[in-house]
């Protein structure tokens, strides 16, 4: 009889912990994405000042992935965000709202774009990684909860 109501007492504990474990992970992985994506833009950069060569950076919402390419296409790198991940928006937003992907150009030499790219999990947690166009150093910002 004590057996049984210490397994009910420990199986207790463990439906009650166990949202907030789920939560903590999907937590987890949503800052992982974030920095996947700062050092992605951060290498973007890194190779255009390096090679001196110019380096698309796209970013599709569609696709949920950020892709950088050279002008002649003889290098392309894909970063796909992991499941649960999404890309929410590109800023500097747009005028008119589109599903194309954003593309943005990072010359050697040049100022860096403004770039934001906001990212979410399912359960609404957010983060926005950006350029900063005075160092060239990607950020990662953690938005109000709405």
């Amino acid at each position: 009889m004590e057996m049984m109501v210490v397994l009910a007492i420990i199986g207790l504990i463990v439906a009650l912990s166990f949202p907030s474990t789920i939560a903590g992970l999907e937590n987890v992985r949503l800052a992982g994405g974030a920095r996947s994506v700062a050092a992605f833009m951060n290498a973007a950069g890194n190779r255009a000042e390096r090679r001196q060569e110019a380096v698309e950076l796209t970013v599709s919402i569609k696709d949920n992935s950020v892709t950088m390419r050279t002008a002649d296409a003889a290098f392309l790198k894909k970063l796909t965000l992991p499941p649960g991940i999404a890309v929410l928006a590109v800023w500097p937003a747009l005028d008119e709202p589109t599903d194309e992907p954003r593309r943005f150009l990072l010359q050697p030499g040049g100022v860096p774009p403004r770039i934001g790219i906001e990212i979410a999990n399912h359960r609404g947690a957010r983060r926005i990684v950006r350029l900063d166009p005075i160092t060239g150093v990607t950020q990662i910002e953690q938005p109000a909860s709405l």
